[in-house]
């Protein structure tokens, strides 16, 4: 069985800085601020430069180290990511993440759609990781969309 969320919102910039900020280990965490039970990051770090077959090593703030491996690269348009590693209680709910960005150009700057598509880990727990996946995390991306738009409004980007 699978979950999945999505956030969607318009940014002040091209694709190109949009995909950049999306990417940038650095900057990143620093816009995932979490939700409730989903925790902030606390830092990403590369084992090779980016590319696909690529794995990423990212931090929270509650101290899981989770993985994420990535599976597409397409500049400026498109990257994606499989997510592993949770601890206990999110590895209770859910085994695997699978996040899927896209950049599309308008007037007004770029569009950036995040999916992302949750593996439930224990059948009788779905309802729960519904609610975490559904409520929190989906806040926790939609915030973090917001922290990227207030980034470059402020000059950052």
């Amino acid at each position: 069985m699978h979950l999945t969320v999505s956030a969607e919102r318009s940014l002040p910039c091209t694709p190109e800085v949009a995909y950049a900020l999306s990417t940038d280990p650095d900057r990143f965490p620093s816009f995932f601020t979490g939700f409730g039970p989903i925790p902030a990051l606390s830092g990403i770090r590369l084992h090779a430069p980016l590319a696909v077959g690529s794995t990423r090593r990212v931090h929270s703030t509650d101290g899981t180290v989770l993985t994420e491996r990535v599976t597409e690269l397409d500049p400026p348009v498109r990257h994606a990511y499989t997510l592993t590693g949770f601890r206990p209680p999110m590895l209770w709910l859910v085994s695997q993440g699978r996040a899927i960005w896209t950049f599309t150009g308008h007037e007004f700057g770029s569009r950036v759609r995040w999916d992302y598509q949750f593996t439930v880990a224990k059948r009788g727990l779905s309802p729960l990781a519904a609610l975490v996946i559904h409520v929190f995390m989906r806040r926790a991306m939609h915030r973090c969309l917001k922290n990227m738009a207030r980034s470059l409004s402020h000059g950052a980007g």
